[in-house]
């Protein structure tokens, strides 16, 4: 007999209001519409398919929704991270990333929070403490925020952060949640897909993601989403954001490839809502769209945020990436992991339970 799970049922029904009120069609403009669209598919969702997702939480009967030992992490210094000469990735949870590049900080979708929630008594709750506090993180460069869903940008780790951040980086209108939070609007770069800045030498450009915006019932599409280039004098890597499975992977590949690194989503997934999240196998495909050598999966192992086991997204991407011989990077969360030798070390496969 399925058991219900009040946070398991919020996450469902956050997904069912972000999937009201809006239709995606065609791509956005530069003149930052009052709603932003998608370039390849018209995006409509049903009561009917929102009675679906009901169900389909009330069903839930997994047997590792959530870890039954405790994830490794690796702690992180100050010291430590000083001591990094090489251009290198490190993960700190979901899809927070540390990168340095070129001396530089750059923080990719920082949540540090409890919860990935517009509530922190309530929703996905962390499974394992981030590696480093956002009080021992360095001066940052930058800050990248892909989109504004819960579980990318953070509001308690952005009234932290803000003190520490010379640039924040964001897609068309995502600033606006910034400059409400307190964060000096001259510290704010708003970018369309294929527009770039360069913070010390680094280019970062912004590119298509095929998703959807909103923090609540009544601002659905009202901020842009997408993925990010990030090119260093050494180092080209590439982010997916949060995305279902399209041509602009392909798109991206032919106009900034070859990546040393993708980092790609690989989790939150379901057939219910495979337009705006990857299957496994779509997450494999879009690296290899990309043209990247080393694939490091995201958006996994620190929410309960779908209705696969836990560890789903790492057991499969693994098997997959395996049997293509492509090669993959799932460090440790505070692992330090130079760019250029990434898909070298094999997998501890700490995702597994082998006591």
């Amino acid at each position: 007999m399925p058991v219900f799970n009040r946070t398991r049922f919020l996450v469902g029904v956050l997904f069912m209001t972000s999937f009201c009120g809006s239709t995606n069609s065609l791509a956005a403009s530069a003149s930052q519409p009052e709603k932003f669209t998608n370039t390849h598919i018209e995006y409509k969702t049903t009561w009917r398919d929102m009675w679906k997702v009901t169900k389909a939480y009330f069903r839930d009967n997994r047997d590792a929704a959530t870890p039954t030992f405790d994830i490794p992490v690796s702690t992180l210094t100050p010291q430590m991270l000083d001591a990094v000469a090489e251009d290198s990735v490190i993960k700190l949870g979901h899809s927070t990333t540390l990168l340095k590049l070129s001396e530089r900080y750059i923080l990719i979708d920082p949540v540090f929070s409890e919860r990935a929630s517009p509530v922190q008594w309530m929703g996905p709750k962390r499974f394992h403490q981030a590696p480093i506090s956002l009080e021992d993180l360095p001066k940052l460069d930058a800050v990248i925020i892909s989109h504004d869903h819960y579980d990318h940008l953070d509001k308690g780790s952005i009234e932290i952060l803000k003190n520490k951040v010379d640039v924040f980086i964001t897609p068309l209108k995502v600033g606006n949640h910034l400059r409400d939070w307190g964060v000096d609007a001259n510290k704010i770069v708003e970018l369309n897909w294929w527009q770039s800045t360069k913070v010390n030498g680094i280019e970062i450009v912004a590119t298509p993601s095929q998703h959807f915006s909103g923090r609540g019932l009544f601002d659905r599409d009202e901020t842009l989403w997408a993925s990010w280039v990030i090119k260093s004098s050494n180092t080209n890597i590439f982010y997916s954001g949060d995305s279902g499975y399209f041509d602009g992977f392909k798109t991206v590949g032919e106009k900034y490839g070859p990546f040393d690194l993708s980092m790609i989503e690989t989790g939150a997934y379901n057939e219910l809502w495979s337009d705006i999240h990857m299957q496994p196998e779509e997450s494999l495909q879009a690296h290899i769209d990309v043209q990247a050598s080393v694939m490091m999966p995201v958006h996994n192992s620190t929410f309960d945020l779908a209705l696969h086991n836990w560890n789903e997204p790492l057991i499969k991407i693994t098997d997959l990436a395996n049997a293509k011989g492509v090669p993959t990077s799932i460090p440790i969360f505070g692992e330090i992991v130079p760019v250029k030798s990434a898909g070298e070390a094999p997998n501890k496969t700490w995702w597994l339970d082998e006591r």
